[in-house]
């Protein structure tokens, strides 16, 4: 089975309006010109704070999931008959709080919400404080069915955590997907680009990594990677619609001559983990 998957590099303002409407264009250029079934955009697509930004700013700007950015993605989903995965900032119940989530939400053809993830790793690194404005989730993405078999998740940072993607696997992920907002440094296209082949061949899954993007802030080069570690496209460094056939036989042909996955002796280790 086979499906078309398109990866919407763009860049994310401060305005979600505006990203909402630069995620309808999106959709129906992706739709209309490409046969998407499945959009991934990036993480917190619904928008952008720089560096710095005032928490009170970042309060005001979160949603619930159920709020108004999630419905208007929502209902390009149903209007156009297609899958979304997207990130936004979520409004966090105790009002005590200073934070929001990093939230990640699954939306089906129907404009139905499937799956809410909540970033657990957060970006403490490289001298950026992501914990300062963002509360992390308590629980990891468990791989959901869908029409494109079953999907896993997590974001962007997460990539460095070996563990959350194979906890996707174990719970039988056949692609796993990770928006994403990488950020620009000395060794970081590098790191990007090794961890997603890396998580593709130990896991042997389809690794679908959809970056944002920025003059000088965000790396783009979106990449989807086979389960044998094929880069199969590999985007620019400006906005972009990426799009690429994914064929689940794949997973077959490379599961059955590189068995690792099965492998495993997890008597020896998993206990130290």
């Amino acid at each position: 089975m086979s499906f078309q998957l398109v990866m919407a590099q763009l860049i994310s303002t401060d305005d979600k309006h505006v990203n909402l409407k630069k995620a309808e264009e999106a959709v129906k250029e992706s739709v209309s010109v490409h046969g998407a079934q499945l959009i991934v955009f990036p993480e917190v697509f619904m928008s952008h704070f720089p560096i710095g930004t005032p928490k009170d700013i970042s309060l005001k700007d979160a949603e619930p999931v159920d709020g108004p950015f999630v419905q208007g993605m929502a209902e390009l989903a149903r209007r156009f008959g297609v899958w979304l995965i997207f990130g936004m900032r979520e409004a966090v119940e105790d009002p005590q709080e200073e934070r929001v989530y990093n939230t990640t939400v699954v939306v089906d053809a129907n404009g139905s919400t499937v799956s809410v993830y909540r970033k657990t790793h957060l970006f403490d690194a490289f001298g950026y404080n992501e914990s300062r404005n963002i509360k992390p989730g308590d629980a990891l993405f468990k791989p959901i069915e869908t029409p494109f078999g079953k999907i896993g998740l997590f974001v962007c940072y997460e990539l460095r955590f070996p563990e959350i993607a194979r906890y996707q696997a174990m719970h039988g992920a056949d692609i796993i997907i990770v928006p994403s907002g990488w950020v620009r440094g000395p060794m970081k296209e590098m790191h990007w680009t090794n961890l997603v082949t890396t998580r593709a061949i130990e896991n042997t899954v389809f690794m679908v990594a959809c970056d944002k993007v920025s003059d000088n802030f965000y790396i783009g080069q979106s990449l989807i990677v086979d389960p044998m570690g094929v880069v199969m496209v590999n985007g620019p460094e400006t906005e972009a619609l990426i799009p690429c056939r994914i064929d689940l036989k794949r997973l077959e042909e490379v599961r059955s001559k590189l068995p690792s996955y099965v492998h495993r002796r997890p008597e020896l280790y998993e206990t130290d983990l």
